[in-house]
């Protein structure tokens, strides 16, 4: 359902690694990983995406309870990898892992222009 939009992040962002729809319990709707043929990534993604979505659930509260307005995107930059987070709707967001070295200006405007494209499929 969400494949070619998530096909578009992974293809059209450099260092992509994968990507996913997910909801703030953790779950997600769908995920496409890319073909890495370096094994880079011993990490889990799914595990950490999962508890990501917790601190993107925090972020939102957070951002409700110092009524600054809601939260669009959050990032988290580690030593291997990249994990750019962007709402989607109340309930899902779209998360992006990438290697470091990937385009991260790229990745934010492209996941930008996604999110709306999904929310019409919710």
């Amino acid at each position: 359902m969400f494949t070619e939009h998530l096909k578009a992040i992974v293809e059209g962002v450099e260092g992509a690694i994968a990507c996913s729809v997910m909801g703030f319990d953790g779950i997600s709707v769908e995920t496409l990983p890319k073909d890495m043929p370096e094994a880079a990534l011993e990490m889990d993604m799914q595990a950490a995406w999962v508890e990501f979505a917790n601190l993107m659930s925090q972020a939102k509260q957070t951002a409700e309870t110092l009524k600054t307005g809601k939260v669009a995107e959050l990032s988290i930059n580690s030593e291997k990898v990249i994990t750019l987070l962007r709402m989607v709707n109340q309930d899902y967001f779209l998360v992006l892992g990438m290697l470091p070295t990937g385009n991260y200006g790229k990745a934010r405007y492209v996941m930008r222009i996604t999110a709306p494209k999904v929310a019409k499929e919710l």
